[in-house]
């Protein structure tokens, strides 16, 4: 061992700046023979471990993170991308350092979405973040060892993807989206704010994973706000074109739109709030894009924050934790925002209760 030590340091394959620390050893008590021998073993000990030592100075072990949306890659799931990845650096994870991305979209097409979901796992991630439904279920389906932190998904224990909120067990947990219960606050404040609102359609596309509970509440709790619910199951714009018409031809309908991967994409939001203004009628959302873009009323959980919450996940996951000990969290804070321009477009009054509970109100 010390002729192969001896070697390495006649041939210069050990690099200088260690060994000007072990020149500095002076044994006190070790004889000639002794001091030499003791010396060779400090110098082949740091020789052994020097690669091992440079690698760590050369970089850290890159980490995969896959991101899969059963949406649309558009400029809505980039804002929240951006803060997920904003949230993850302040953690000490930094694209091109010790993290690499691999973000797909299924466009709300169920067979890319499949497909997109089977891509994603051959990247071999050790983490995916999912969501909402559409693309969680899928996913489940091609994995049951990689974690996966969803976001934007709603009643996960009815939807059997975990067994339960504190426990998750399995490869599975992270943020549950707007409750059934907001069904009945929708309800209160589309009559709140227009009283002489009789007929309400709530519109959730048909592919929805849990539209069946959405109407269940919402056909329950509507004859209690005197209110006559019509249920609207949505696949193409021109199914809301019809309905946003039909609606309209009468002086005492409303709408609710609880949000969705379908509804909340960019052309389809356009199209809605464009129907809404030549079809003039109060309409609830659960997305505070439609708000901030001319809707009337946003009573709901900001979207983005659950992808900053998911890093702190990620991160943990990252570090050696399992999942099924991350319990799956349920929304804590909701907002209402009012847009007034619209509220006036609508002849519409804000009743004074509504504008102190207001955490916004668009001028």
């Amino acid at each position: 061992m010390h002729r192969t030590c001896l070697l390495l340091i006649q041939s210069g394959h050990v690099p200088s700046e260690p060994f000007t620390k072990v020149d500095t050893i002076r044994p006190k008590v070790l004889g000639g023979d002794m001091q030499r021998r003791e010396a060779l073993g400090v110098i082949c000990g740091i020789a052994t471990a020097w690669p091992f030592i440079a690698n760590a100075q050369q970089g850290e072990r890159v980490r995969r993170i896959g991101v899969l949306t059963g949406g649309p890659n558009d400029e809505t799931f980039r804002f929240d991308l951006a803060a997920f990845q904003r949230a993850l650096q302040h953690l000490g994870w930094i694209e091109g350092r010790n993290v690499e991305f691999n973000v797909r979209s299924g466009d709300n097409n169920s067979q890319r979405v499949a497909i997109e979901a089977k891509e994603i796992v051959r990247f071999k991630p050790d983490v995916i973040l999912v969501g909402p439904s559409n693309a969680l279920l899928p996913l489940r389906n091609e994995t049951s060892t990689i974690p996966l932190v969803f976001v934007r998904v709603s009643d996960p224990v009815g939807q059997g993807i975990i067994t339960s909120l504190s426990r998750p067990s399995g490869n599975i947990t992270g943020f549950s989206n707007l409750e059934f219960s907001l069904v009945g606050k929708w309800l209160q404040t589309l009559k709140e704010i227009a009283p002489g609102v009789k007929r309400v359609a709530m519109i959730i596309h048909a592919s929805n994973a849990v539209s069946a509970n959405w109407y269940r509440q919402f056909e329950t709790l509507a004859p209690t706000f005197a209110i006559d619910p019509i249920a609207a199951p949505i696949n193409d714009p021109s199914d809301i074109k019809r309905i946003i018409e039909t609606l309209g031809q009468a002086k005492d309908g409303g709408l609710i739109f609880p949000g969705d991967a379908f509804t909340d994409s960019r052309p389809v939001r356009e199209l809605i709030l464009n129907l809404i203004a030549t079809n003039p009628m109060p309409a609830v959302f659960g997305r505070r894009d439609f708000v901030t873009n001319g809707g009337l009323i946003c009573y709901g959980i900001d979207q983005t924050e659950q992808y900053r919450l998911a890093a702190s996940y990620v991160d943990r996951i990252l570090k050696g934790e399992s999942p099924a000990d991350l319990p799956v969290q349920q929304p804590s804070k909701y907002f209402l925002i009012i847009n007034l321009k619209a509220a006036k477009a609508l002849g519409l009054t804000i009743p004074l209760r509504l504008q102190q509970l207001a955490d916004e109100m668009i001028e």
